[in-house]
């Protein structure tokens, strides 16, 4: 089961999924996405077994609909997530209840039924797709980062709630990733700035990233290859952690 992954980081996460071999559930808000997103992954991967379900999960109610669609899994993906860059004295309330409806919430709500299921089954994956900005909450995003650094405690903690299960429970914390949003992100700011989206790129690392140590955006695929070691067998003594694929961002050596 893959959140947000009609696109971006969750369609490559759902892709490296099937290319190891698991059944993939897509989920998105809108059929025709849900569509061609499976319509993708069945061309790109021959004999993929994939399915959709639409459902709007940033509410109580998309997520019990999903629930009903696809009552088990052994493998949960939360990637789902909104952002948007928003100066702190006009984030209102309206905005910080949206932004943890749906980067926190949905979350919470698959993984305490989901969980049940694998826990009972003696084994399961569940990861929260976090960001670089749990860490280094950015100024210009602060509802954004803090929704992302409530995802590093809701996995510590389900972590030792599912301590001994065989279930594990971790975060990945992506850094600037060149999804179909970041681009059209980058070209805006190009455009205003009169310089092309490459320049840009390398602009807005600087500015606003500059301890990037691999000093570019990373591509979807190389986040999607973290999630997927992370959802696999040979990850089960990785439970509890903070799985870091942000390009060495932050500037910490643990």
């Amino acid at each position: 089961m893959v959140t947000g992954s009609t696109g971006g980081i969750g369609l490559a996460i759902a892709k490296g999924l099937a290319d190891a071999g698991a059944t993939v559930v897509i989920y998105g808000r809108e059929q025709e996405r849900v569509d061609a997103a499976l319509a993708q992954l069945r061309t790109t991967r021959a004999g993929a077994q994939a399915r959709g379900v639409v459902a709007d999960l940033g509410t109580a109610g998309g997520c019990q609909a999903l629930i009903e669609a696809e009552p088990d899994a052994d493998i949960l993906v939360n990637n789902l997530g909104i952002y948007g860059v928003k100066a702190f004295f006009d984030i209102d309330d309206a905005d910080w209840e949206a932004f943890f409806q749906v980067n926190v919430m949905s979350g919470v709500r698959l993984a305490r039924h989901y969980a049940q299921g694998m826990k009972a089954r003696g084994w399961g994956r569940i990861q929260f797709i976090s960001s670089e900005s749990a860490l280094n909450i950015p100024a210009e995003m602060v509802h954004y980062g803090v929704s992302k650094a409530a995802l590093q405690g809701l996995s510590r903690g389900l972590a030792k709630v599912l301590a001994g299960s065989g279930v594990t429970v971790n975060t990945i914390l992506p850094g600037p990733t060149r999804t179909e949003g970041a681009i059209a992100f980058i070209a805006g700011m190009a455009q205003e700035r009169g310089v092309s989206a490459t320049e840009m790129e390398a602009l807005f690392l600087a500015e606003n990233r500059p301890s990037s140590l691999i000093r570019r955006f990373a591509s979807p695929e190389e986040v999607a290859n973290l999630c997927v070691y992370a959802a696999s067998p040979q990850a089960s003594a990785t439970t509890g952690a903070a799985l870091r694929v942000e390009g060495g961002i932050v500037e910490s050596i643990a």
